[in-house]
């Protein structure tokens, strides 16, 4: 899910991804609007918040919001900067951003009770977890070849008609491409809305633990890919013994 790339990487590697990663997204999305009155998830509405504030000459507010987006490019820049260095088809190339967004989560959750609606401590909760979603964003588009992307609806609701278009009018024997495209913009859409509402309702009860939720998720996601990469190894290495054993049995 997290490491095979190019040719090596198949429609359920994306809708494993999709499905993971973009419930994430939601639930930290409407968690962090209940919690802050801010969306964490994208930026294409602070750039339109960005332009009223400069607008009516709320400079500080301005100055925060500003920050706020330079802090998504951060973290999508972070993200790129750590799989580069490390190589995208490297087994840990995305450990390091998944750990980080972890505990970003975790320290939200755990200190998010002593936020007191000041734009400081606004700046401070809904920065971090729009840096932490940047770099969510980032890894997963360059995992995926930048078919999935987890943290926003506009472009997956704008490809998903363009794909219902071709579904009608592309030749019946071409038709599985287009299929499987769409299923995969209905999962990505589906799972964030699912993710939103599971993320509001917990935080009506959990208050700020409600971003341990999410955090979880990542854990299992990375656990499990780590798992099935060894039990796939270790498969492989029993199918060969068994050859060589048969292979000998036959020669003797």
């Amino acid at each position: 899910m997290f490491r095979h790339r190019g040719r090596k990487r198949n429609f359920k590697h994306d809708l494993r991804l999709a499905v993971l990663l973009c419930f994430t997204a939601g639930m930290v999305n409407a968690a962090g609007l209940f919690a802050f009155s801010v969306l964490t998830t994208n930026v294409t509405g602070h750039a339109a918040l960005l332009a009223h504030k400069l607008a009516t000459g709320d400079l500080q507010a301005a100055w925060i919001i500003g920050l706020w987006l330079l802090l998504f490019l951060a973290g999508a820049f972070f993200s790129s900067f750590c799989i580069g260095r490390v190589g995208q088809n490297k087994r840990f190339a995305y450990t390091l951003p998944i750990i980080i967004e972890i505990a970003i989560l975790l320290l939200v959750g755990s200190f998010g009770h002593t936020f007191n609606q000041s734009a400081i401590k606004t700046a401070y909760f809904a920065g971090s977890l729009l840096f932490a979603m940047g770099m969510q964003n980032a890894f997963v588009s360059t995992i995926s070849g930048y078919v999935v992307r987890t943290t926003h609806l506009t472009g997956m609701f704008t490809d998903l008609g363009i794909d219902l278009y071709a579904f009608i009018s592309t030749p019946h024997k071409n038709i599985a491409v287009v299929k499987r495209k769409i299923i995969l913009r209905l999962v990505i859409i589906f799972f964030f809305l699912a993710g939103g509402i599971v993320g509001g309702y917990a935080f009506l009860t959990l208050k700020y633990y409600t971003f341990y939720l999410p955090a979880v998720v990542l854990v299992i996601a990375m656990f499990y890919d780590a798992f099935r990469i060894r039990l796939s190894k270790m498969i492989n290495r029993i199918r060969i013994r068994e050859r060589n054993f048969f292979e000998e049995r036959s020669a003797g």
